[in-house]
């Protein structure tokens, strides 16, 4: 079973529900709007369309044919170009289903396989265990704590780095 595809602007309305929650957006990094509208959705969407594919690997999560969330990959420059950090979430309802792993399994694969990226990384808030759990579940191992790495919902917070190595 597939559950990423490309984005369409038709799934905007999905996505702006899945995002329009404070705790899904109290996982993520700032600069997202809250309350996250449909406008707000399309003008994402259109941008993944628009990005230039060997830098960005951007995709919907979908679940039984709706929208459930989004993954992406961007690749790092400079010394960093074969590296990229991957980011993802599901709307609340979907969460402890399996979804974003079989998700982010599959996104990890397609890039290793299609590209020349051979490390993926993701950086997810300490006190977020679930996505912890996911990246553990996908392959990704833990590397490290980054102390003190991030200011969110008013309180630094620890940040967790795990990767994944292409042929590991």
């Amino acid at each position: 079973m597939n559950y990423i595809t490309e984005w369409k602007e038709e799934y905007a309305k999905d996505l702006a529900f899945a995002l329009n929650n404070l705790n899904v957006l109290n996982n993520l990094r700032d600069g997202l709007p809250y309350p996250y509208t449909e406008n707000d959705a399309l003008g994402f969407i259109k941008a993944m369309l628009a990005a230039d594919k060997t830098q960005t690997f951007a995709y919907a999560i979908i679940y039984r044919g709706k929208c459930v969330g989004s993954i992406a990959a961007f690749r790092q420059g400079n010394i960093h170009y074969r590296t990229a950090e991957i980011g993802y979430y599901v709307g609340e309802e979907f969460w402890g289903k399996g979804i974003a792993t079989a998700a982010l399994r599959e996104l990890s694969d397609f890039i290793f396989e299609n590209t020349d990226i051979i490390r993926l990384y993701a950086e997810p808030f300490a006190y977020n265990k679930g996505s912890c759990r996911v990246l553990e579940k996908a392959g990704f191992e833990r590397e490290g704590v980054l102390k003190s790495n991030a200011f969110k919902c008013g309180v630094v917070q620890d940040m967790v780095l795990y990767a994944k190595i292409k042929g590991e």
